[in-house]
């Protein structure tokens, strides 16, 4: 860990406001708390690839203690702090490195933290966040009722012809009460990734880049081990209750992340193919529009599970980057 210079903790404290003032931003706009919510990991994540451990952790320390002052509560600058500290634990990840020859390569290079255990600690950090935020705001089948009755009575005032049967909105309250949280899960997986890659070419484009650039289509794959978290995911989701809830933000979680790496797989595979463009295009307007591309999608990303571990010379070393799979 590196001496921490005036410059950086300028940079650090400034990411922390800015994150914390992101963070405030998502509780005053409910709809827009995602987005904003994953924005404020951008300013973390910049911060950590690009200056380390400390000024990252200077970065959280001034988003909690901001969130603290501008907050109604202390409990706010809990809930910021909560917040930074998943990119800030997502940077010290992705700047862990070590010889490649502790696992068996060549003594010339080093070994980086594979972008799949990244992608694992990303979508369990997720789940754990919309769990938390399910837990604060109360959401249960009360909640989710409620919503649904005011939208029934939107309706019914819009028009008053139209007769919904009892039995369909109860239905419905049944089929919202897990879908909700699966698609936050996936929602915030997505803008968390997105933040992830808009900061490492951001400090790549500055020089900054502690860690490598990597091949995205290629290194962009799921841990192993998160196939059984999925799975346990699937059979828990039908006790239902609370286990449900949890379930459902887990399922949701990584299903995003094995349908952004069967994405990444496709890219992969298809890659110096004259077709390649459109059958992107056609791929990605039909997972939009259809759930069953979307369901190829996520098997592709469940099969092809591994790790690809980037490789660079170390210091005084003339080696070229290199890739290798495990």
């Amino acid at each position: 860990m590196k001496k921490l210079n005036a410059k950086e903790l300028g940079i650090g404290a400034l990411a922390g406001l800015t994150a914390a003032l992101l963070v405030y931003g998502a509780t005053v706009q409910p709809l827009l708390f995602i987005l904003f919510g994953a924005l404020s990991a951008l300013p973390i994540l910049i911060v950590g690839l690009g200056w380390g451990n400390m000024a990252v952790i200077v970065a959280v320390a001034a988003a909690g203690i901001v969130g603290t002052i501008i907050g109604p509560s202390i409990y706010f600058g809990l809930f910021v702090l909560l917040l930074t500290l998943i990119p800030a634990w997502l940077s010290h990840l992705a700047n862990l490195a070590r010889p490649a020859s502790e696992l068996g390569g060549p003594d010339n290079l080093m070994a980086w933290y594979p972008l799949s255990d990244i992608m694992l600690h990303l979508c369990g950090l997720a789940a754990v966040v919309i769990i938390v935020a399910g837990a604060v705001m109360g959401y249960g089948a009360d909640l989710v009722g409620q919503v649904v009755d005011a939208y029934i009575t939107a309706v019914n005032q819009q028009s008053p012809d139209l007769q919904l049967n009892p039995v369909a909105i109860a239905k419905m309250k049944s089929l919202m009460l897990y879908m909700i949280p699966i698609a936050w899960g996936m929602i915030w997986v997505m803008m968390l990734l997105a933040a992830y890659y808009v900061a490492t070419r951001i400090v790549a484009a500055s020089s900054h880049n502690l860690r490598p650039r990597e091949d995205i289509p290629s290194a962009l794959r799921m841990n192993r081990n998160a196939i059984f978290v999925f799975l346990v995911a699937i059979v828990a989701i039908f006790f239902g209750g609370v286990l449900g809830l949890i379930a459902a933000a887990v399922l949701g979680a990584f299903g995003a992340g094995f349908i952004v790496s069967g994405f990444a797989s496709l890219h992969y595979r298809t890659r110096g193919k004259d077709w390649r463009l459109p059958v992107l295009i056609i791929c990605y307007l039909m997972t939009f529009l259809l759930t069953l591309p979307l369901l190829i999608i996520l098997v592709l990303g469940l099969y092809d599970t591994r790790k690809a571990i980037s490789l660079t010379p170390n210091k005084n070393a003339d080696t070229p980057k290199q890739d290798t799979k495990i």
